[in-house]
């Protein structure tokens, strides 16, 4: 048996980045960038007001009592406009007047006279402003030739933002790995709330690993369900493989028992097999291999919670590699209590986020960790990580942690 980083290890040394393709701006939410990103241009793109109220040419002699006319108004939208003398009656955001560089807010002076139309005229101080208050420059956010993103960097809402401000309209990104999933069993039932006839249970794999691949930036090409029966899993094995699908991942079938065939109909496909079976729990029967012209397969145990930690840490090394994104860095917290575990394995551990007496993050392990239990992934919030040598782990002891998707909270970016 293999330990979880030396099957990591291959699972990467498998994978070469796919190859790059430009899309619009609006359909590059979750894709991952393929070359960095520079700043075409400032943000904000223009010196603007941060407050409403009056700009004006700052000068020494400004002080509580002077009084300044109001020549013109800039709104927000407004172009280009130059002024050199007086006041500048304007808004918050609006571009500031070339040849002014400071705003006195509305509460810092009084309107002394008005127009016709009752627009300010004339105002005085009622304090001496700084030069440049309240001004926000171009390029103060982003300067013009900046470097935004790294190549490999996974864009998100946040990054859309930016993106959209600087101009940015089209992109190359890496192109999306497509995958193939297969549940095997014939005692899965498909259809949500269906009644179950003795010996039958829901496919929970199948919808919980389609939403976390396409998070994780997989495009599913097909999700299926097989019977325990080695032909029909050949069958689709053989149409996937024929068409170049990057990943095919199964659940079921790969154990020590009866109707686990996955391994053998692998084989009897030309595959290799890189590993089967690895020091952790839960999931120890997972299976890598590759086939035909360079498919990555995973064979992920049955159970819920093993088929989970097998996509989440597994599976989504190889969607990032195939993304070119570096290997997934974890937090280091300490251990609200005190663990023992059997050593030689490593044990990935349904949990949760907890605050000390000081208000000091930990990580906290949850009741139910055997591998059916699905329930008390609803309190969980993280994997934690516990290393395969130890027995023992005291309260506080650091360990790993990982968000509880990939796609959910990632810890990808963390300063240090």
């Amino acid at each position: 048996m293999l330990a979880v980083d030396e099957a990591l290890a291959l699972i990467r040394a498998a994978c070469a980045p796919l190859p790059a393709e430009t899309v619009a701006l609006a359909q590059a939410r979750g894709r991952v960038l393929a070359a960095p990103v520079d700043a075409p241009r400032d943000l904000p793109p223009f010196d603007n007001s941060a407050m409403d109220g009056f700009a004006l040419r700052w000068r020494e002699d400004l002080a509580e009592g002077t009084a300044i006319a109001v020549l013109a108004e800039q709104a927000a939208g407004d172009g280009i406009a130059g002024q050199s003398d007086g006041a500048c009656s304007i808004m918050t955001g609006a571009r500031l007047p070339d040849g002014l560089d400071t705003v006195v807010p509305v509460e810092d002076c009084r309107v002394l006279e008005r127009t016709g139309d009752g627009r300010p005229a004339a105002i005085v101080l009622s304090r001496a402003p700084q030069r440049g208050q309240h001004v926000r420059h171009a390029g103060e956010d982003v300067a013009a030739g900046q470097r935004v993103l790294e190549a490999g960097a996974r864009l998100d809402e946040e990054a859309l933002l930016v993106l959209r401000g600087i101009g940015i309209g089209r992109l190359a990104v890496r192109r999306r790995p497509r995958l193939a999933l297969a549940c095997t069993g014939r005692e899965l039932v498909d259809a949500d709330g269906a009644e179950l006839a003795p010996g039958q249970i829901a496919n929970t794999n199948g919808p919980y690993l389609e939403q976390l691949f396409a998070e994780a930036g997989a495009e599913l090409v097909e999700r299926v369900t097989l019977p325990d029966e080695p032909a029909a899993f050949a069958a689709w094995l053989a149409r996937w493989l024929e068409a170049g699908i990057e990943l095919v991942v199964t659940t079921g079938a790969v154990s020590m028992g009866r109707y686990d065939f996955v391994p053998d109909v692998l084989r009897a496909a030309g595959a290799v097999l890189h590993f089967h079976k690895l020091k952790m729990r839960p999931g120890k029967p997972l299976l890598f291999a590759t086939a035909g012209r360079g498919s990555l397969v995973f064979g992920l145990p049955g159970n819920p919670v093993s088929s989970a930690v097998g996509a989440r840490f597994f599976v989504d090394a190889a969607l990032r590699a195939l993304a070119g994104r570096p290997p997934e860095p974890p937090l280091a917290l300490p251990l609200a209590a005190a663990v023992r575990k059997k050593p030689g394995f490593s044990m990935l551990q349904k949990a949760a986020f907890a605050l000390d007496a000081q208000g000091r993050l930990q990580v906290r392990l949850l009741h139910g960790q055997e591998s059916f239990k699905t329930a008390p992934l609803l309190a969980a919030r993280a994997w934690a990580v516990l290393p395969e040598a130890s027995a023992e782990l005291p309260a506080g002891t650091p360990v790993p942690v990982y968000p509880l998707r990939p796609g959910g909270a990632p810890f990808d970016g963390l300063l240090r």
